[in-house]
């Protein structure tokens, strides 16, 4: 990925059958936190673009609507803005937000269905499975007998059903999907990776075990809610939910015949496809990784670059789940915040997550230790250590210092956290990232009681020149390291770049920003002020924040 390449990256769009929980948040902050990188790294989110949203078109909206006594419409309406309120309290900074029931995408998603009919991907033809309603999918014989005939995600039994469906024939594209992921694995235009490794094997083992025609709708019944889209050319079958949500990342920016609006962009926004990256929880990597391209490919457009399918959040070494009462919904998140602040929840949620292929777990003695080891101590202590004693020692003031050692020094024991950083962002390891970062203000606290300013202070007149550079060094390398940890943790980083005075010069490319020393370096009579603590230190001792308390 380069700088010049537009950046796109989702999340999957998220079922209004209900309220949204940590998982919904947690992958809907890691599509943020890459597309805040990415502006990082260019300078601007001209050639960003993070989308978000809704899936509505469900069964479960139906049911869970008459369960709540309202319209599909106002129960979808309703779980929608629960979802925005919810990415409001992490500071989530999407610039679209797709309702499946907004006419910009049924109608798309309507047009390219028919353009499936029409190059014969999609046929009409009896079929007999096992349905898992939760899923609102069929599953293949072998696999609802490895799954015991129940939903092998929500555990439910499944249904034997008997159906006249059309069909997307996914059979078709066995060889062209294996040689799609074999040049994304080689790094490749065009081609598609798969991640984590655990997951792309997973796929691979499943494509290789043959592929069969996808039942792509229902027919519709005497007394059914008229709620989806509806096949084209045949108003007698609706479109399975699924198919058309898995459309919302093209219409979204499939604009280019339409008129200028505040929407639209007149079209700017087609140069975003292929999307860069899809993120995802393992669950839904299928429909996302096999699918999906094979749909586009189908209709003669680029699939995506990565497909990113991250694992699952657990609570106490347990499943998660609303019969053990332990799923950490928003309220448990915004009780954090409110103790914590946003950002240590952002943190925590970023870097102990189940980004890789194993599950993670949300524990609040493992938040306080993280929150006190990375923040408190770390990054808040750090910058008051600094500002505190440039306070002390030269009134606030960045010292006049030599700054070619100084540089040299940045060079070699830093430029490879930056380096490792920007790697990291193309290979979609945040993990990578986030620690790059960290590890440079762990190295300013260890350079600090190395070389122990506050003793040498104790003869300005004859180590004066030794703490000036002691000092400069230390705050420079913080500055830069805030730079790269805003997009993590956004709000706090603007405070500490608020008391330095140094916030990052929109329209100016990491790459400059993080130059030691350079023209939007701190410069000798800047003034710095120490400001409030970022992080205060956590008691282990107290107990977990209550939903009650948000």
């Amino acid at each position: 990925m380069t700088d010049t390449t537009p950046y796109y990256v989702t999340t999957p769009i998220y079922y209004v059958n209900d309220r949204p929980h940590i998982g919904h948040c947690y992958t809907t902050l890691v599509a943020d936190v890459a597309a805040r990188c990415e502006r990082l790294r260019r300078g601007s989110g001209d050639d960003v673009f993070f989308l978000t949203g809704t899936d509505e078109h469900a069964e479960k909206v139906v049911l869970r609507a008459a369960e709540n006594q309202c319209s599909p419409m106002e129960w979808a309406t309703r779980n929608a803005d629960e979802f925005k309120a919810a990415y409001r309290v992490l500071d989530l900074s999407y610039d679209d937000f797709v309702r499946t029931t907004e006419e910009r995408h049924k109608a798309r998603a309507a047009a390219y269905i028919a353009r499936l009919m029409k190059s014969g991907d999609i046929e009409l033809g009896d079929y007999e499975g096992w349905w898992d309603a939760s899923q609102e999918e069929y599953l293949t014989e072998t696999a609802a007998k490895e799954s015991g005939f129940v939903s092998p995600v929500t555990g439910k039994p499944l249904e034997r059903r008997r159906e006249q469906n059309y069909f997307f024939r996914l059979d078709r594209y066995e060889q062209a999907l294996l040689d799609l992921i074999d040049r994304g694995d080689r790094g490749e235009a065009g081609g598609m990776r798969i991640a984590p490794e655990a997951r792309r094997n997973e796929v691979l083992g499943r494509i290789r075990g043959g592929l069969q025609r996808v039942p792509v709708s229902r027919r519709i019944k005497d007394g059914d809610v008229d709620w989806g889209i509806r096949m084209p050319g045949d108003p007698g079958h609706r479109v399975y939910v699924w198919i058309e949500a898995l459309c919302n990342y093209l219409t979204v920016v499939d604009n280019q015949l339409e008129p200028a609006t505040a929407v639209n962009e007149g079209g700017a926004r087609r140069r975003f496809w292929p999307a860069s990256v899809h993120f995802m929880a393992k669950d839904i990597l299928w429909f996302h990784a096999v699918i999906w391209p094979a749909m586009l490919m189908a209709m003669g457009e680029k699939p995506p670059r990565t497909v990113y399918a991250h694992a699952y959040w657990v609570r106490d070494g347990r499943k998660m789940s609303k019969s053990l009462g332990n799923f950490i919904e928003i309220e448990t998140l915004e009780a954090y915040a409110k103790r914590y602040s946003a950002d240590a929840v952002r943190w925590y949620m970023l870097t102990q997550g189940p980004l890789g292929a194993t599950d993670a777990d949300f524990s609040h003695a493992k938040f306080v230790e993280v929150y006190n080891s990375d923040l408190a101590n770390g990054i808040g202590n750090c910058a008051s250590r600094v500002s505190n004693m440039i306070e002390k020692y030269f009134g606030g003031e960045v010292p006049e210092v030599d700054l070619p050692p100084l540089a040299a020094k940045f060079q070699d024991e830093c430029r490879p956290c930056l380096r490792d950083y920007l790697a990291a962002l193309d290979g979609c390891d945040l993990l990578t990232a986030a620690a790059s970062a960290i590890s440079m203000v762990r190295g300013v606290d260890q350079f600090i009681a190395q070389t122990r300013p506050f003793t040498l202070a104790k003869q300005m007149d004859v180590h004066g020149k030794s703490v000036a550079g002691i000092l400069y060094y230390s705050a420079e390398v913080v500055r830069i390291a805030s730079v790269l940890l805003s997009a993590a943790m956004p709000s706090k980083m603007r405070a500490l770049h608020d008391a330095w005075g140094c916030p990052p010069s929109p329209g100016v490319s990491l790459a400059a920003l993080c130059e030691f020393g350079g023209p939007y370096g701190l410069r000798p009579g800047h003034r710095i002020v120490k400001g409030d603590p970022l992080f205060m230190r956590a008691d282990p001792s107290e107990p977990a924040p209550s939903a009650v308390q948000a």
